[in-house]
């Protein structure tokens, strides 16, 4: 018995249709102009990724979301300019803080383009704003996927108000016992 043959050739044609347009990017069929990608960024647009990825932290904070950090992956990855990764302790606060992270965008000129606030019992909400993504994770969760280690060269940005302290710093008696990532050893999973 022979099997039928998918009339698709790796070109991305049949031999009835003729060529098919090259494969868009990510940005194209997104319908989006990602400000690390265009041809000329200007600082302006560079500056509003950055300054929105500090509000949100701070908008996370704000909401009583834990262990809050900005990582820049600018010139790291070609998927996001800014991590903003926060912990939560419910899914009700994790999407509360989400929705108020999504106004902030609105406010600042950056809309929501993706994001899953609308799942009930959720471990990790995920906020894409193109240029910048915010992930909220459950603590264990957070720990499973451990993606500030994933990216644990990645610069961590400074993202707190002036005079706020901060919860890992130079002055923080437990940041000799923290890992590159900021986890302590209780915070990794054996």
């Amino acid at each position: 018995m022979t099997t039928p043959q998918n009339p698709k050739r790796r070109g991305g044609s049949t031999p009835d249709e003729g060529p098919q347009s090259p494969p868009r990017g990510r940005d194209a069929a997104l319908h989006v102009d990602r400000i690390g990608v265009s041809s000329s960024p200007s600082a302006e647009r560079e500056h509003d990724a950055l300054a929105f990825a500090i509000r949100a932290a701070q908008t996370l904070r704000d909401n009583k979301c834990e262990d809050v950090l900005v990582l820049d992956l600018r010139r790291r990855s070609q998927v996001t300019d800014f991590f903003v990764i926060a912990s939560g302790s419910s899914d009700r606060q994790m999407r509360s803080a989400g929705q108020h992270v999504e106004e902030a965008g609105i406010e600042m000129g950056l809309p929501l383009y993706r994001s899953n606030l609308n799942e009930g019992g959720a471990t990790w909400v995920v906020l894409d704003f193109v240029d910048v993504i915010v992930h909220v994770f459950e603590p264990q969760t957070r720990r499973f996927y451990d993606i500030e280690m994933l990216w644990g060269d990645a610069d961590r940005l400074d993202w707190r108000r002036p005079g706020e302290v901060a919860e890992f710093d130079d002055r923080d008696p437990d940041a000799g016992s923290r890992n590159r990532a900021g986890l302590r050893a209780d915070d990794v999973l054996p």
